[in-house]
């Protein structure tokens, strides 16, 4: 049975956002969407109030669901849609509903007058747990958003999807976020655009100015990294134009400034398996919150 890839539902605008990118990415993936929306039970007394009675109830769990499906179906004919509607605590639900897609796409909240996300403690929560690549998509998006303008200077998804970015740690790559990358840009024949920033040596910590010597060394070393990193996936995804950024300053910086001609940005989160719990990273993070474009978050060991 093929994975599906699986959005959480909600009716919000978000949500719908959501769920538009996820039947984009079921035509380009070949895979089916599950819209998931998760009911959150809540205590006797306040559910016999007459604003969450009931009829409530019927509209969250079957009006919603049918009239997004309907939606998707006539956008998307050639994408197969199905809804599952589950019972608990929404980050939880979430998390447990990764487990068999291929991935989870989820709304946010775009920042008013900047661009960006405002992600929600739910959405926070799902990326920090789930072990199957993460999308978080702003309400509002639009497929044009994610293409080049055409030769009039108009949005058109007739026209070539913007690069696909990938942050890269050379000093711990990881297949699966690099694959996922490699995999994105090529399903929509755009290159590969990735991202690596670097900072002075621990000894330049204290306020020392770096030196130009210095810096070129540093920077070639990283470059050199960086391709070297990079060697295996050329060969792999021979069709796929591979251009490789590595700047001084921080990453995030860097990613959200690319996020800006993006039609994906991709990063990495890693695995904890200990008590400390789950932990998103800083960088990840700031992208998650001010990326102007899509963002994968790709969990690894």
């Amino acid at each position: 049975m093929p994975r599906t890839i699986t959005v959480g539902l909600d009716g919000s605008p978000e949500s719908r956002a959501a769920a538009e990118w996820a039947a984009r990415e079921a035509t380009l993936r070949g895979l089916p969407v599950k819209l998931v929306q998760v009911w959150e039970p809540v205590p006797e007394p306040i559910a016999q109030a007459p604003l969450l009675g009931a009829e409530t109830h019927q509209q969250w769990t079957e009006r919603v669901p049918r009239e997004a499906v309907e939606g998707l179906r006539l956008r998307h004919p050639g994408v197969e849609v199905t809804t599952e509607n589950v019972t608990g605590r929404p980050a939880e639900a979430l998390v447990r509903a990764a487990r068999d897609a291929e991935l989870l796409v989820l709304g946010s909240r775009g920042l008013s007058g900047i661009g960006g996300f405002l992600v929600g403690s739910v959405g926070l929560a799902v990326v920090a747990y789930a072990e199957r690549p993460v999308v978080l998509v702003r309400a509002g998006e639009q497929a044009t958003d994610e293409h080049e303008k055409d030769r009039a200077g108009i949005p058109s998804t007739a026209a070539p999807f913007r690069p696909v970015v990938l942050g890269l740690d050379t000093g711990h790559p990881d297949e699966a976020l690099i694959g996922f990358a490699f995999d994105a840009a090529a399903r929509r024949n755009v290159p590969l655009r990735v991202v690596h920033g670097w900072n002075p040596p621990p000894y330049y910590a204290y306020g020392m100015a770096l030196e130009p010597a210095v810096q070129r060394e540093v920077a070639q070393g990283d470059a050199a990294m960086m391709t070297e990193v990079l060697r295996p996936w050329r060969q792999k995804f021979p069709e796929v134009e591979v251009v490789e950024q590595s700047h001084f300053g921080s990453p995030a910086t860097l990613l959200i400034d690319a996020s800006r001609e993006a039609s994906l940005v991709v990063v990495g989160r890693r695995v904890r398996r200990s008590s400390v719990g789950a932990h998103i990273g800083p960088v990840t993070h700031a992208v998650l919150h001010h990326a102007t474009a899509p963002v994968a978050v790709v969990a690894h060991d």
